[in-house]
């Protein structure tokens, strides 16, 4: 009987050499896409198809477990070792990744103290949910950053783009203002480093962003730290701009490229995008699974679709796809989306600021111009006037997608309604999307986490600063308060905060449905919920459980 080997890190150089000598062309492909790209490589091009044998033998219940495993040797020496041993008599897989590989570890449960507040018990969470990485292994897929930041918790070990804005709020509101520097500092480094913000930092995701929420930062640090912070991101805010519109004086109207769309009358907007089109290293099998289901759609083509809506932060959502209730029909590339759009004509304000901030009086105006023809063109585009809201523009059939979705309050949250079109975009979110336990995300309920029954803390921050800024308070203080009662009604239940929430139903609380269980945690609902407490329950008031938080008399919708 012939047994699995486990072979030394110089035996492993040995057989890759032997390997690659003899014209081995799996571990040529892995050299040759490593040699593609001097940012470090995802483990699925380093380990090519090992990393598709293992996630296709359903090892672990999370796929991510195997993408965030850290390889003991060369990754190209195991890939070797494994195309010799893997047609060998009884060999094992799992021994074999046990042996070559460190798993991550689930962190020990947080267990907090007794009698904690909603309050006590967030800011209790900060240090819990703090990481430093300085420095990481080799062929760990871990990004390292220079200074601690804070995870959003559970699966996610690691920090996330957009997350990070909304846990900042929180921070702020704790009066961690050193951890908030730190995290634009980490950002920076990231822009400076490649070009952009990564989805997390992670290799697997370098290949795309997530919502420009970057410009937000810098304008949270300058609330405490002054105008002097624009002038100093002001470099690594043109990389972030840079990042989102490249190719846009090259793509010819009525074309996409990367990040950038031109309608045919040559207006720019920007779509969410990813640079490869293969299964997401964190949800290989799903993706792969996803793919096989749409056999009238080129594999790649669904796969660069499921990667532009994780860009999106938006994974997964109807809003998406031309089927609402099949992942399969996604298509987040042909879609401009309001959101994002209105994400950047902040960006293109604040790069206006900091500019003339800069003395750069011809950038500063030039900025300036950029974020007026986008306002233009959100106004134009993205504005169902026959149904009164904002929705995502489908560039490719040239007409604007009829669904409404709670991304319709990011122009109202940017500032870049007209008080008309505002009025009327409030009056069907209270028709539609007011829920007893908050903003519900979209109409449709699909199973998918970004549609109905779910409710998510950024979104109810958005929709309340949205209102806000139009003059419609009772609006936003029904939104905050029902899902703050929300928040604090689980906490009082499980002692906890999660990741997402059933805003409508019979049985509000932890939210469900899409890849993965729900998670606790959770950075950017800790954030939020800072900011909740504090609007509607002031530090010197004593809101211990849900009965203490004031309820507003019902509006039609909260019935």
């Amino acid at each position: 009987m012939i047994k699995n080997v486990v072979f030394t890190p110089s035996r492993l150089t040995f057989l890759l050499s032997a390997a690659l000598l003899a014209g081995s062309p799996i571990v040529q492909a892995a050299e040759d896409s490593r040699m593609l790209s001097s940012q470090p490589q995802p483990p699925d091009i380093r380990l090519g198809p090992l990393f598709d044998a293992v996630q296709q033998a359903k090892f672990y219940p999370d796929q991510k477990t195997f993408a965030d495993a850290v390889p003991k040797y060369n990754p190209s020496s195991i890939l070797a070792d494994w195309q010799m041993q893997k047609s060998q008599r009884n060999f094992d897989l799992k021994h074999f990744v046990d042996a070559n590989f460190t798993l991550p570890k689930e962190q020990d449960k947080y267990v907090p103290p007794a009698g904690q507040s909603l309050r006590e018990h967030i800011n209790g969470l900060w240090p819990v949910l703090t990481r430093s990485t300085p420095s990481a292994s080799q062929y760990d897929s871990l990004l390292p950053l220079p200074k601690p930041y804070v995870v959003p918790g559970g699966r996610f070990r690691e920090v996330y783009y957009w997350d990070s804005y909304f846990t900042m709020l929180g921070l702020a509101e704790s009066g961690h203002w050193d951890r908030v520097q730190d995290m634009v500092d980490n950002f920076a480094t990231e822009l400076d480093k490649y070009g952009h913000i990564p989805n997390g930092n992670r290799s697997y995701y370098l290949s795309r962003s997530q919502p420009p929420f970057f410009s937000l930062m810098v304008d949270l640090l300058a609330t405490h730290k002054g105008d002097e912070v624009y002038r100093q991101y002001l470099p690594q805010l043109q990389k972030e701009y840079d990042y989102w519109m490249a190719d846009s004086d090259k793509v010819a109207a009525g074309q996409a490229s990367k990040r950038v769309v031109k309608l045919s009358d040559g207006t720019v907007l920007n779509r969410y995008w990813d640079d490869r089109d293969a299964p997401r290293t964190e949800s290989w099998l799903d993706d792969v699974t996803t793919a096989n289901k749409a056999p009238d759609r080129n594999k790649q083509q669904v796969y660069r679709d499921l990667r532009a809506g994780a860009a999106s932060g938006w994974d997964f959502s109807s809003r998406w796809f031309t089927d609402a209730h099949n992942l399969a029909s996604i298509r987040t590339t042909q879609l401009a989306p309001v959101d994002l759009n209105s994400l950047m004509f902040h960006l293109e304000q604040v790069l206006s600021k900091a500019s003339k901030l800069a003395n750069q009086d011809e950038q500063a105006k030039q900025f300036a111009n950029d974020a007026e023809k986008r306002q233009a063109a959100i106004n134009r585009y993205l504005w169902n006037e026959k149904q009164g809201w904002y929705a995502d523009y489908d560039w490719q059939k040239k007409q604007i997608h009829p669904q409404l979705t709670a991304a319709t309050l990011f122009p109202l949250y940017m500032q870049v309604a007209s008080e008309k079109q505002a009025d009327r975009t409030a009056a069907a979110v209270e028709k539609q999307l007011l829920k007893p336990g908050g903003l519900v995300t979209t109409t449709v309920n699909n199973g998918q986490q970004w549609d109905a029954p779910n409710g998510w803390a950024p979104l109810q921050w958005v929709a309340v600063e949205g209102l806000e800024h139009y003059k419609q308070p009772k609006l936003a203080q029904e939104i905050g308060q029902r899902f703050l009662q929300n928040v604090q009604t689980t906490y009082d239940k499980e002692h906890k905060l999660v990741e997402k929430y059933v805003v409508e139903g019979a049985q509000l609380g932890g939210g469900g449905g899409g890849e993965y269980p729900l998670q606790d945690g959770f950075g950017w609902t800790n954030g939020v919920t800072l900011k909740l407490l504090d609007k509607y329950c002031p530090k010197d008031k004593t809101c211990n459980n849900a009965s203490d938080i004031p309820n507003l008399p019902a509006l039609s919708a909260g019935k």
